[in-house]
């Protein structure tokens, strides 16, 4: 018969008293000590009446009845001196109780707490998997409905029929169709897929049980197949019911190959529990399985085979339509100015994810807020939008005039090849104050998505990027380490045009990166050659170079508009599309000039 843990708790509790009690009564207890010279003056002075020897600890009685212990360290010699003045002599054994009570409390209080400790270890290995699952139900969760989530309507759409069996299980079963066990949702962070596994819930009124990935991972070993067969069970019970595991690749990553050691861990139990879970499903058991994902291809290849995961559904980043649907959910709560346009703020915000949206709605709201305003407007979206892009302004940071010459001439570098190259994205923002950790910032933003890019459009992107380093060195002759974002940059574009987009002529359509020298999914394998790398790395010096040497042709053929870009930047310190513009058209008229001036007008 086992001991409860409360009846453990209280004997714990009782040790520990007794422990405290037994060495307070020892203290309190304890006879002042007299120094052994002072016992001999004592002694032979006379005022010893009675002393009584325990292996060479004396306890003596003076002649005003006051009683002492002392050391004595020679008992040959004491004794004789003793009977000489006529003391009482008493003589005791050593007595072990009082050592052999302390040591008892001692391993007691030690049994106890390693008692406590270890029932309550066990019992929290037993029923860790329970709490956890158990803490997230329908009833804690608020409703969220397809009408919350915006900007994936096809992904929406797709999911719809899992709704609508689970409102109505006899329609479908009545035609012999089988409603998918699992459905995968996967794409990257902030895309919606946690909101729209909620709202598959929300709408179809069922159990919602949710956990995380690494919930099923913990320090003891086999808790997490614990936990999986825990969550199941309570799932058939209440079924039919979803189950949403978010970032199920902690857990059902790719299992070893071929044996190796220790490639039966905790991970790979929790995974065959959950495989054979999945699989374990009755024909009445409603009981739908939706996990999200940011890695699909690091999933093992059994827990995406049809009978598990039959549907994997790709979340991607919202569209420009999809982004202004999301900014009109988010700004639902929001007082929102009549001089916002969604789409406006949509076309400026591509790239954007979900979460990332929302995070600019709620941005804007609080720098309106700060500024005492009684509604959002369009200039807190853009500033938001600044702060989220480019980094905090740092307004107490403090320039030289030189710093801030050569931050204007940098960015004006950037901003004069993105308008004279063709296939570039248009010029957004131009500005010399400091955000983040760059001192300058030229934007540029596209009109439409951009789903597929030429080899024009990323070498000109090479270009201008390089745009900043060259303005430096042509009007000041120096360089400096401004440009070291912008290398980085370069050459990863470079990278990429020659070893995975194939656009290079001289290695031609292969794909040779050195992310392929590892086995894919499907076993092949591309090994480099030393002479393979070596005239990679030779093209894309060669693209980089030829690029370098393009535009520093184009930034001396419109010096002129460099010089005009960057004087106005050092007036302004920000410069908007329209007023570029400006300043291009009056670059024009004046080249135009130039030339009549020179009578070189081409006819």
């Amino acid at each position: 018969m086992s001991i409860p843990f409360r009846g453990l708790l209280w004997i714990g509790l009782g040790a520990i008293l007794l422990f405290i009690g037994y060495n307070m009564y020892q203290i309190s207890s304890r006879l002042p000590e007299r120094s052994y010279s002072t016992f001999l003056d004592d002694l032979t002075d006379g005022d010893i009446v009675q002393v009584i020897i325990t292996d060479g600890v004396i306890t003596g009685t003076d002649s005003e009845d006051r009683r002492f212990t002392t050391y004595a360290p020679d008992l040959s010699t004491l004794l004789p001196l003793l009977r000489r003045h006529e003391v009482e002599i008493i003589t005791k054994p050593s007595s072990q109780s009082s050592g052999f009570i302390r040591d008892l409390l001692l391993v007691l209080l030690i049994l106890g707490g390693w008692m406590i400790f270890g029932t309550r270890k066990s019992r929290q290995s037993l029923q860790f998997a329970r709490t956890k699952t158990y803490q997230r139900n329908r009833h804690n969760l608020p409703r969220v409905s397809f009408e919350d989530v915006a900007g994936i309507s096809e992904a929406r759409e797709e999911l719809q029929e899992i709704t609508a069996f689970l409102r109505d299980p006899a329609k479908f079963g009545a035609l012999g169709g089988r409603i998918p066990k699992g459905v995968l949702l996967q794409g990257p962070p902030g895309t919606g897929k946690t909101m729209l596994a909620k709202a598959i819930a929300g709408e179809a009124s069922v159990p919602f049980y949710s956990l995380g990935g690494s919930d099923f991972v913990e320090m003891f070993a086999g808790l997490g197949a614990s936990r999986v067969r825990e969550l199941f069970g309570e799932a058939k019970k209440h079924a039919p019911c979803i189950i949403f595991i978010d970032e199920i690749d902690a857990i059902g990553g790719k299992r070893a190959a071929q044996y190796r050691s220790g490639s039966n861990d905790e991970r790979e139990q929790t995974l065959n529990a959950l495989l054979v879970e999945m699989d374990g499903f009755t024909s009445h058991e409603t009981v739908i399985v939706v996990a999200a994902t940011n890695r699909p291809d690091i999933l093992d290849s059994a827990l995406l085979r049809p009978g598990r995961f039959d549907r994997r559904i790709t979340l991607t980043l919202p569209d420009i339509r999809g982004r202004q649907k999301i900014l009109e959910v988010h700004s639902g709560h929001v007082a929102i100015g009549s001089s916002v346009d969604f789409s406006v703020i949509a076309k400026g915000t591509p790239g954007f994810s979900g979460a990332e949206l929302a995070n600019l709605v709620n941005e804007a709201a609080l720098l309106a807020a700060r500024k005492g305003k009684t509604m959002v407007d369009l200039t807190d979206f853009e500033e938001a939008k600044d702060k989220i892009i480019m980094g905090l302004e740092r307004k107490s940071v403090v320039i030289s005039e030189k710093a801030r010459r050569l931050t204007a001439y940098h960015e004006a570098g950037h901003a004069v090849l993105a308008i004279m190259l063709p296939e570039t994205d248009p010029l957004h923002k131009i500005t010399i104050i400091p955000r983040g950790q760059a001192l300058g910032l030229t934007q540029q933003l596209p009109f439409d998505e951009q789903l597929t890019y030429s080899r024009t459009y990323l070498v000109n992107r090479i270009k201008i990027l390089l745009g900043g380093r060259l303005a430096e060195e042509l009007v000041f002759g120096q360089l400096s380490t401004g440009a070291s974002n912008d290398l980085q940059t370069v050459s990863r574009i470079a990278y990429r045009l020659v070893c995975h987009f194939g656009m290079s002529s001289q290695i031609g359509p292969l794909a040779c990166s050195d992310a392929t020298d590892q086995p894919d999914g499907d076993g092949f394998t591309w090994r480099r050659s030393e002479q393979t790398r070596r005239e990679v790395d030779m093209e894309i010096r060669t693209i980089v170079q030829t690029c370098y040497q393009e535009a520093k042709d184009l930034l001396e053929k419109n010096s002129t508009f460099l010089h005009m870009l960057a004087e106005a930047l050092l007036v302004q310190e920000t410069l908007d599309h329209e007023e570029v513009d400006i300043i291009h058209r009056c670059y024009l008229n004046h080249h135009r000039e130039e030339q009549k001036k020179w009578a070189i007008v081409p006819t």
